[in-house]
C-alpha cells in the first residue's frame, strides 16, 4: 500500500472531460483495444469522472455500448514473455442486475499471487455484506494499492434497454457475458497474462464456464465460475466493490442527459419493490411521447407497464406493413386451400428489399 500522501482522493478532477472521454468511449467495432490509463492519478481522474458526474460518451445514450476503463497496469502484473509461466489471478462481478433504474456495471480486478498479503486491501468480501462505509474505504484502498488493477464496464440503462427491445432480443444475460469477455480481453491486450480467473456466476455456471473456454481457447487461463464467488475469493470481492461502490456513486450523482428535463434524484435504490423508487416512477413520467429520461429501463416491467398506461400511442409504419404483408399472406393462403390449389409459401425477403420499400413485381405490361 501506499503512504497517507500518496492515497488516491476520488473526489479531484482537473482535467477536461473531453479529454476523460477518450479514455473510456468504444470504437466502431466496440471495446476492441481499449487502452490501460498511463499512471494511477489518470485512472483516478477518470473514475471520479464517471462516477461524480456520470460521464458518458454522448454516442452511448442513443447507440452503441457504454463507457469501459482500464486502470494503470502494476508493474508486479507485467508479464511480456508469453510462454513464461505464472499469471495474474482475475475475478468478476457485478452490480445493478435488477434495478428498473440506472446502469448495470461491471468490475474486474486483478493481481500477482507472488504480491503479499500486507500489500492488499484488508477486509475484502461480498460488497453486498459490507457497510457503505466500507465499501468507500476498500475502494480507497485498491486505489491506494500499487499491486491491484481493475477495469470497470458500465451498461447504462439506455444500453440494456436498446439491446432488450431490439426485434432479436439481446438479453441480459448474453450482455451480462460479453461484457465479462470485454474485461477479460482488455487485461490481455495490456499485455497481461492471466493464470486463473474467478467468476461470479449469471445463468448457468457450466455453460458459462464452456464459452468463456471456447473464446480463450489457447490462452492458457483456467475459469472457476460459481455461484457467490464474491464472498469466496478475495479478487472477486474486490471486483465486487469496484462495481458497487462505482454505480452507487453514479447514481447517486445522476446527470440527465435531457436538457428540458428538471426531475430529482430521490428514487431511492432503483428497485421496483422500493417504495421511493415506485414514487419517483409515478411522478415523472415527463413526456407524452418519449416517457422517461434515459436513467429508466424500458425494457422491465414497471416501465412497460408505464408507458403502456401514460405514453401516447404510437403506430409505427414498419410494423402496420408487417401487419399488412402477414394479412395478404393468410388471404392468399385462405383463397389457395378454398380452391383446391397448392399453397405457395413466399420466401422471406431480404432487410436490403424492405428498407428500400421495393415490392414484387407481379405483372408486366408491354409498352
Amino acid at each position: 500500500m501506499g503512504d497517507d500522501s500518496e492515497t488516491a482522493d476520488i473526489n479531484e478532477q482537473h482535467e477536461p472531460e473531453a479529454a476523460l472521454v477518450e479514455k473510456i468511449k468504444p470504437t466502431k467495432k466496440g471495446h476492441e483495444k481499449t487502452k490501460p490509463c498511463k499512471d494511477r492519478a489518470e485512472t483516478v481522474k477518470v473514475l471520479n469522472a464517471m462516477t461524480s458526474t456520470s460521464l458518458r460518451p454522448a454516442t452511448s445514450n442513443v447507440f452503441g455500448e457504454g463507457p469501459m476503463l482500464v486502470s494503470d497496469i502494476p508493474q508486479s502484473c507485467r508479464n511480456t514473455e508469453k510462454d513464461a509461466p505464472g499469471g495474474i489471478i482475475l475475478g468478476i462481478d457485478e452490480a445493478g442486475r435488477g434495478p428498473v433504474l440506472g446502469p448495470m456495471t461491471y468490475g474486474c480486478a486483478f493481481w500477482s499471487p507472488s504480491v503479499p498479503d500486507s500489500s492488499l486491501p484488508k477486509g475484502l468480501n461480498d460488497s453486498k455484506q459490507l457497510t457503505e462505509q466500507d465499501r468507500d474505504r476498500l475502494l480507497l484502498d485498491i486505489l491506494d494499492s500499487h499491486d491491484v488493477g481493475f477495469v470497470l464496464r458500465v451498461l447504462h440503462a439506455s444500453e440494456i434497454s436498446r439491446n432488450m427491445l431490439r426485434p432479436n432480443p439481446y438479453n441480459l444475460n448474453a450482455m451480462s457475458h460479453d461484457a465479462a469477455m470485454q474485461m477479460i480481453q482488455a487485461v490481455l491486450d495490456a499485455g497481461v497474462k492471466i493464470d486463473t480467473c474467478y467468476i461470479d456466476t449469471v445463468g448457468t455456471a457450466d455453460y458459462y464456464r464452456s464459452r468463456l473456454e471456447r473464446v480463450f481457447r489457447g490462452k492458457g487461463i483456467h475459469f472457476v465460475v460459481e455461484k457467490k464467488a464474491d464472498s469466496k475469493y478475495a479478487v472477486c470481492s474486490a471486483a465486487s466493490i469496484v462495481a458497487k461502490v462505482a454505480r452507487d456513486r453514479m447514481i447517486g450523482a445522476w446527470k440527465f442527459s435531457e436538457q428540458s428535463y428538471d426531475g430529482n434524484h430521490d428514487f431511492g435504490s432503483g428497485y421496483p419493490s422500493d417504495p421511493r423508487c415506485k414514487s419517483w416512477m409515478g411522478n415523472n413520467l415527463a413526456d407524452p411521447v418519449f416517457c422517461f429520461p434515459d436513467l429508466v429501463r424500458f425494457s422491465w416491467g414497471p416501465a412497460k407497464n408505464a408507458v403502456e398506461d401514460g405514453g401516447v400511442k404510437v403506430e409505427w409504419e414498419a410494423d402496420v406493413n408487417k401487419e399488412e404483408q402477414e394479412t395478404k399472406r393468410q388471404a392468399q393462403q385462405m383463397s389457395a386451400f378454398l380452391a383446391g390449389g397448392p399453397s405457395k409459401k413466399q420466401k422471406p425477403r431480404t432487410g436490403f428489399f424492405e428498407k428500400q420499400r421495393m415490392t414484387r413485381v407481379e405483372k408486366l405490361i408491354q409498352i
